[in-house]
Formats: structure tokens, C-alpha cells, sequence
């Protein structure tokens, strides 16, 4: 928080935002900080997208019958935010044991959500996949039956776009890249706060998608389209040049 404070008040990084004729930011967290005489050159667009391949995965490819199936994938550092969907996961796995989680990836943190699921007794619950290929991530996620991914600080947020390409529901923290691309009809945004109050909530909109299928189903359409519509890479490059082609008619900066 320091690093970025700092950064923001560069002189260079000022200077640059004074002659940029645009200011593109991944999220709304980034656009709240932009001071409001540039406001008006300020454009949301995501760093992330997702290609025609991604969107032809089957949402189906896997399915594991009988078994509710939780993934959570991303580098295993702190503020990614596992140990909130471990512990989350241990309040919905004790009302409803027919469920697994899966995480998938590396990091410093491993050794530590080690041992938080031992000490949670969810060694026969939880499996750490370790880093695995980005084709295995897909097949897994779409295999599914929601992607759980509540990081702390994530500008981008790629793992949940990848996951709405495959027609899967989210849930994730309402704060950055993803408290931008998931809304209301696509998946379950919590709020954070006070972090057993955020395991709990975490928890219980666990509990609202394992009780009602028909809500995955639809939450999960509703996700693909987004994805579809408004993260594709094509799509994506129409929106820059709507972007770029007033501009590059201006006359040049001095």
C-alpha cells in the first residue's frame, strides 16, 4: 500500500496522467484515485480477456456426478486470499459434506494453507493441485460447479473471466478486477469486512449456489455471454480503438 502510494505521487507518473489525452484503468478502485481534473479522460478497460478456444470449452467437459465441486486457482501468495476460501469452506463443508475444493498453484503460502487444512480436518476435502497447465485449469474449471477466488488485491482478476467464459458462477470479494467484471447476474459478490464476518458470507453464498442448481445454471449463461460479449480479445480491440480514434485525430500534444 505504501509501494503504490508512492508510485501515484511520482512526479513522472503525475506528469504523465497531466499530457495522457486518455487514462485507461483495469478497475474501479484505480478510477476512484484518479484525481478529478482528469476524470474526464478516464476509461475502464480490462487487461484480461479470453480467445474463441476459451470460449469453446465445454462447461460440462468433466462433470464429477454426486459431488459438489469448489476450484480456486492463483499464485499461493497472502493476499490472494485462500486462507479465507479454506476457511470458508470448512463452515459450508460441515453442513454439507458431499463437497471438495480444489486450488491449483504454486507459492510461498503453500506450506501455511497446509497446515490450516490439517488443522481444519479437511485433508480428505481439500486437494492442493500444486501449478498446473492453463489447459488443465480450464478443463478443471469448466468440470465445476463454481469457481471461488476471494483475493484481497487483484487488479485484473484473469481467472475470473476464464472461469465466466466457461460458464461458471463466481464468487469472489467485491474489490477490484473482480468486483468489476462479475455483477449481480453472472455470480455472488461479498463485501469484505471483518474476516470472520467475510468467511461466513463467503460460506453462505457457497450454500446458496449448492442449494439451487437451477441458479448455477442460469448465473453460469449469464457469466459465458458476459465473457463473450464483453471480454472476447476482438471485442476487446474495438473498445481501444473507440478509444484511440477520437485521440489520434487531436492535435498532437506539445
Amino acid at each position: 500500500s505504501i509501494g503504490q502510494w508512492l508510485f501515484r505521487h511520482d512526479p513522472l507518473f503525475v506528469r504523465g496522467q497531466q499530457r495522457a489525452r486518455a487514462i485507461m484503468v483495469c478497475n474501479r478502485d484505480s478510477m476512484r484515485i484518479i484525481p478529478k481534473k482528469w476524470s474526464h479522460k478516464v476509461h475502464l478497460f480490462p487487461v484480461s480477456g479470453v480467445t474463441t478456444e476459451d470460449l469453446s470449452v465445454s462447461p460440462s467437459a468433466t462433470k464429477n456426478s454426486g459431488e459438489f465441486n469448489v476450484f480456486s486457482v492463483g499464485s499461493l501468495i497472502r493476499i490472494k486470499g485462500f486462507s479465507l476460501a479454506v476457511k470458508a469452506f470448512k463452515v459450508f463443508a460441515e453442513k454439507h459434506p458431499d463437497s471438495r475444493l480444489a486450488i491449483a498453484g504454486g507459492g510461498p503460502e503453500e506450506s501455511r494453507l497446509r497446515q490450516l487444512i490439517s488443522d481444519s480436518n479437511l485433508e480428505d476435502r481439500v486437494d492442493l493441485l500444486g501449478p498446473i497447465p492453463r489447459s488443465e485449469v480450464m478443463t478443471r474449471m469448466a468440470s465445476s460447479d463454481v469457481l471461488l477466488f476471494p483475493s484481497l488485491r487483484d487488479g485484473g482478476g484473469t481467472v475470473v473471466i476464464e472461469a465466466m467464459s466457461v460458464a461458471k458462477p463466481v464468487i469472489c470479494l467485491d474489490i477490484g478486477g473482480p468486483g468489476l467484471h462479475i455483477t449481480e447476474t453472472c455470480g455472488i459478490k461479498i463485501t469484505p469486512g471483518k474476516p470472520q464476518h467475510t468467511v461466513q458470507m463467503l460460506a453462505d453464498a457457497l450454500e446458496q449456489l449448492y442449494l439451487n442448481e437451477d441458479l448455477r445454471k442460469e448465473l453460469g449463461q449469464a457469466a459465458r455471454e458476459r465473457a463473450k460479449q464483453m471480454y472476447h480479445w476482438d471485442r476487446l480491440g474495438e473498445r481501444l480503438m473507440d478509444i484511440y480514434q477520437p485521440l489520434i485525430r487531436q492535435v498532437p500534444i506539445d
